[in-house]
């Protein structure tokens, strides 16, 4: 695999549908929320530089986005996904660590965070120093609660007052030197998401 991965730039804008189309045939193959976002909203992010990408040999095998909130006091890494063509080769893990690591680079000292529903994305995110949170620690801007809206749990997140889901939060502070060690258990989140799906969706 020879996968090079960058930062999005305008000669990319060629990849928005296919991006836009990769996202929502996964979350319907794992049966899975998630916000949808037009072509339009692709490029932006890679007009504004808030986007990275991966190719190989000019062909589309992976893309994720930031967003920021409250002046860049919390930032998102959203949007993750790799082409079904280089699923299961890792690609996803190096997506996620660039794009984390120019988070840190575009946003010095912001609070990183996500909500996903993917067991892979949580161990990603374990990996990278991410610990789970209640949403409540996440942002408060409304902005960020609006971009749920295309995703098919979001009743069930309005119904909640925005205070939980069956996403996960999870969050990265840079001013926690030393955060706590969390040991990803696969079973354990697999086991609570099941409960939180039968609690959530009565």
């Amino acid at each position: 695999m020879n996968v090079s991965i960058c930062i999005a730039q305008e000669e990319h804008y060629k990849f928005a549908q296919e991006i836009c189309d990769t996202m929502e045939a996964s979350a319907l193959l794992r049966g899975t929320g998630i916000a949808k976002r037009s072509p339009k909203y692709i490029q932006k992010k890679m007009q504004n530089n808030d986007a990275i990408i991966a190719l190989e040999n000019g062909k589309f095998a992976g893309f994720c986005y930031i967003e920021s909130w409250e002046h860049g006091q919390f930032v998102a890494n959203s949007g993750l996904i790799v082409h079904p063509d280089y699923r299961h080769l890792g690609l996803a893990k190096q997506i996620k660590k660039k794009v984390f690591e120019y988070s840190q680079e575009k946003y010095p000292g912001a609070k990183i965070f996500g909500i996903t529903t993917g067991l892979a994305v949580m161990k990603i995110n374990s990996d990278l120093g991410y610990k789970p949170v209640p949403f409540s620690e996440l942002t408060t801007d409304p902005t960020f609660w609006e971009g749920c809206k295309g995703c098919t749990n979001y009743d069930i997140l309005e119904r909640k007052e925005f205070k939980m889901c069956l996403c996960t939060g999870m969050l990265y502070d840079p001013n926690n030197k030393k955060p706590e060690e969390i040991k990803f258990n696969k079973k354990v989140l697999t086991r609570l998401r099941q409960i939180k799906q039968t609690f959530l969706k009565k």
